[in-house]
């Protein structure tokens, strides 16, 4: 598959930003963003649904026997490095409100926690040290392949102050422990990780990668390239389907000229369950699973494996299982077409699973309609644990 080129795209116009610190001017948009995420932060949390209601019993505060104390050692000899004012910005309480105020966007619109760019060499390798211990080997490469295409935008633009391999900020919330909840968060451009832990019990989500360009053709990291899977993938269930099973995945087509508002539409966001999306109500659209034939299902199958395969080996699987356990209750929808070469967009959806992949328009470069330069991605825990917040709710009713 030939890589996406950035050749024949100019550099979009844009006031200049700071990705580093808080701005004495912020445009109108980012001011209403930050009130936003404010406000849907100070909401009681319900998580994403399809009607309004929340399904109760879907997440059991039960062991898995996949052990979790790798991911603690990591964590506290992380902390451990830290002198006393990093640590006074490096911890939350495990149910603070910062949790929910992560933005993937570059400009600094609020941030929180310890930017790893201010860290010694030693303090960031340990910091990474709680990424990578929490994740696949996959999991970690795509994580840190984003991280290094924050570089290689810098070096296109020269926006220094606005990109860079390090402009991510870490913050543990609660103390890392074996027995109560506590978890992690990395949050920057394009790269927004959220890690809940109970006992055995992990989950990763909201789990926001996304990268423009997605391939690096040089600088530092010439050769650099994401979501070549997630996106392969995708076009291998809906080539997989009929036509009359098409016809109920695909919500419409670019060609068609009957795209909904805001789907692969110029300068439009398509993905629904972004940052500051906790709460929002989505149905189930596209088509079922189980009126799939054998090789559209099993070709979904192995999409969504490549999204769940960032989990840490163990924890992986249990996340297979409970996504298995709802397969019947599985929707794929498609927006746009199908060649090797169309821009498009996906998602799959069920009570315990949502995944979206998109083609954005151009945010640093001048393109004005989507384009296989700029993706992003987002899975998330439906019917309220993301952040692992039905976890967390049951801990407070079991044992205080």
């Amino acid at each position: 598959m030939q890589h996406p080129s950035i050749k024949g795209l100019g550099l979009r116009k844009r006031p200049p930003f700071s990705g580093r610190r808080p701005m004495d001017w912020l445009p109108e948009r980012l001011v209403h963003l930050r009130e936003m995420a404010y406000a849907v932060a100070a909401e009681p949390f319900r998580g994403i649904t399809a009607d309004g209601q929340v399904r109760a019993d879907l997440f059991p505060l039960a062991p898995t026997g996949c052990p979790t104390q790798p991911i603690m050692h990591a964590a506290q000899a992380y902390l451990d490095s830290l002198d006393d004012h990093q640590r006074d910005r490096a911890q939350l309480a495990v149910d603070a409100a910062e949790w929910m105020t992560w933005s993937n966007i570059s400009p600094f619109v609020m941030r929180h926690g310890v930017l790893l760019e201010t860290l010694s060499e030693p303090q960031r390798q340990a910091a990474l040290g709680v990424i990578e211990a929490s994740l696949s080997a996959s999991g970690y490469q795509t994580t840190r392949d984003a991280m290094r295409l924050n570089e290689t935008i810098g070096e296109i633009t020269g926006a220094w102050d606005e990109y860079g391999e390090w402009v991510y900020w870490l913050t543990i919330f609660g103390a890392p422990s074996p027995d109560q909840p506590w978890g992690w968060q990395l949050d920057g451009h394009h790269c927004n990780l959220n890690c809940f832990i109970a006992g055995d019990q992990l989950v990763l989500t909201p789990a926001f990668l996304g990268a423009e360009p997605v391939y690096a053709e040089s600088g530092k990291y010439a050769g650099t390239r994401v979501f070549e899977p997630e996106e392969q993938r995708g076009l291998e269930v809906i080539r997989s389907l009929s036509a009359e099973q098409q016809a109920r995945a695909i919500a419409a087509r670019r060609d068609s000229g009957n795209l909904p508002p805001g789907r692969l539409q110029p300068n439009q966001e398509h993905v629904q369950s972004g940052a500051q999306q906790d709460n929002i109500q989505l149905p189930y659209e596209g088509i079922r699973f189980d009126d799939m034939d054998a090789a559209g299902q099993a070709a979904l199958l192995r999409l969504i494996q490549v999204y769940v395969g960032r989990l840490r080996t163990g924890h992986d699987q249990v996340k297979m299982d409970q996504v298995c356990a709802h397969l019947d209750e599985t929707y794929f929808l498609w927006y746009g077409d199908t060649t090797d070469e169309s821009a498009f967009y996906y998602r799959i959806h069920s009570p315990v699973l949502l995944i979206e992949f998109d083609h954005q328009s151009g945010v640093a470069f001048d393109n004005d309609t989507p384009s296989r330069v700029h993706v992003h991605t987002v899975v998330r825990t439906p019917n309220g644990n993301d952040y692992g917040k039905d976890l967390l709710r049951q801990h407070y009713a079991r044992f205080h």
